[in-house]
């Protein structure tokens, strides 16, 4: 503890317009106290007694959340800069207990003063201004959980509808997969029964059951070919299907063609089954293909819904502990699959991945709120065409990760503004002004990490840097 020197109070911004009486009289009221490092200045939760202001050192405002945990903003040494009993002004309605924990991260020395005489130091000297501050406080907390909310319900509307237009595809692709299976099997148990009726014997339908197994392992095997190739090969079956009498030639060349099926394994067939079951037994290969390819079909939409949910999951970071040690990749993947459904025909997505960064201890479910506010900026600013790029790199401390586009950029004037709550450049009713804010409040005071933009006409990159390793305290708090 030591006296207070009015000349050292007036060079803070916060005192500097006092005159020499209420610096005095400040001064009378206070007290210097000195903190080394690693030291509380104050606690949160303790009884809100002090207000306290930055003389010199270095500082750091940590909250405990219920919701996010455990909240460690910025560390500081701006003399002026200060924390405790901010409110007290406020009188009965003040929190009577301290909403954050400030700790002496270097060597430290405060002035400390009582949070009665700074209420009525605030109330006495600034009446008016008393009063501003407290419907600023009162009405903008209000006013930011209120948009805060909307905005988060109005990101998980845009992943919803697109992800939901996702997962319709594949799932209308396999309901219509499936109704064709239905017809397919029920016509290839006919054309079985018709070979029996016809007395085929059982050594020759072995022998037809072997190739129908054999085409069927063909189907989506064969090298590829062209278009003009398909449509030949599919001509010139049709030609030796219709010589042998086989009705629905050119019905049933196609699905025999996919199958790797030519006028070459006609021989093949008759010698095997015989010259009077060959129409019956190249009908009953047909639809054994077909089945083959429905069930590709079925099998390759379930497993696109399957990878959807498993994106989803990693999106949403279900069934995790909220703080794990994670690969940034499968983080920035996954939200770019939920963004697939939304993205404009003219819109191309690039990633340009360092496979050498090391996983990241984070919050998975937060920094993905991050990578879709970015994405979500990105696609606004080009419109209908453009280039997204996703790319990564990684120095000794800490991973980069860059969300770059091709739109309009964002003004020299506003630049340093765009991480302001409430500042947008979108029409009223389009933007909120909030996800900037809160992918700082992310990235910053979650993480401990950093977050800027460069930005040119045409091109545009938000830089994240987030640190390699953990706090050191152990108390999963990322320092800044």
């Amino acid at each position: 503890m030591s006296t207070v020197d009015i000349d050292e109070l007036r060079k803070l911004f916060l005192f500097e317009r006092l005159t020499d009486e209420q610096l005095t009289k400040l001064a009378d009221s206070g007290r210097m106290a000195t903190y080394g490092q690693d030291e509380d200045v104050v606690r949160q939760g303790e009884p809100a007694d002090c207000f306290v202001v930055l003389m010199e050192g270095e500082v750091q405002m940590i909250s405990e959340t219920v919701s996010a945990g455990t909240v460690a903003m910025p560390r500081t040494s701006q003399p002026g800069v200060y924390g405790g009993a901010t409110s007290a002004y406020l009188g009965e309605r003040a929190p009577q207990t301290y909403q954050h924990t400030l700790r002496a991260t270097a060597p430290s020395r405060l002035f400390v003063l009582p949070a009665r005489k700074f209420a009525y130091i605030v109330t006495e000297w600034f009446p008016m201004a008393m009063h501003l501050l407290d419907g600023l406080q009162s009405g903008g907390r209000m006013q930011r959980e209120m948009i805060d909310r909307r905005q988060r319900l109005t990101a998980l509307g845009t992943i919803t509808a697109g992800l939901t237009h996702e997962l319709n595809n594949p799932a209308a692709a396999a309901v219509r997969a499936v109704s064709e299976l239905r017809s397919l099997v029920r016509s290839s148990r006919v054309e079985l029964a018709q070979l029996a009726e016809n007395g085929i014997p059982p050594e020759r339908l072995r022998a037809l059951i072997e190739m129908q197994e054999a085409c069927m392992e063909a189907v989506g095997t064969l090298p590829a070919r062209s278009p003009l190739e398909i449509s030949d090969a599919e001509d010139e079956l049709g030609d030796a299907l219709d010589e042998l009498g086989v009705e629905n030639a050119w019905d049933l060349a196609p699905a025999l063609v996919n199958a790797g099926f030519g006028a070459e394994h006609l021989d093949k067939v008759r010698r095997k089954v015989g010259e009077e079951h060959t129409p019956a037994a190249l009908r009953w290969l047909s639809e054994a293909v077909e089945i083959s390819q429905m069930l590709n079909e079925v099998t390759e939409a379930t497993e696109r819904i399957t990878t959807l949910i498993r994106s989803a999951k990693e999106y949403s970071q279900m069934d995790r502990a909220p703080f794990q040690v994670l690969d940034l990749h499968r983080l920035l993947d996954s939200t770019v699959a939920i963004f697939r459904g939304k993205l404009p025909p003219g819109i191309t997505v690039v990633t340009d991945y360092d496979r050498t960064l090391p996983p990241v201890p984070c919050y998975g479910g937060e920094l993905n709120q991050v990578w879709t506010n970015l994405m979500h900026n990105a696609l606004d600013a080009m419109g209908e065409e453009g280039t997204l790029t996703i790319r990564t790199a990684h120095d000794e401390d800490e991973a980069i990760v860059e969300i770059g586009d091709t739109g309009h950029g964002v003004p020299d004037a506003i630049k340093d503004r765009i991480f302001e709550p409430f500042f947008t450049t979108k029409s009223v009713g389009e933007g909120t002004g909030l996800g900037l804010d809160i992918s700082y409040r992310i990235v910053a005071g979650r993480h401990g990490g950093e977050i800027k933009v460069r930005s040119v006409p045409g091109e545009t990159w938000f830089e994240v840097r987030l640190p390699l390793r953990e706090a050191a305290n152990g108390d999963r708090s990322p320092s800044a």
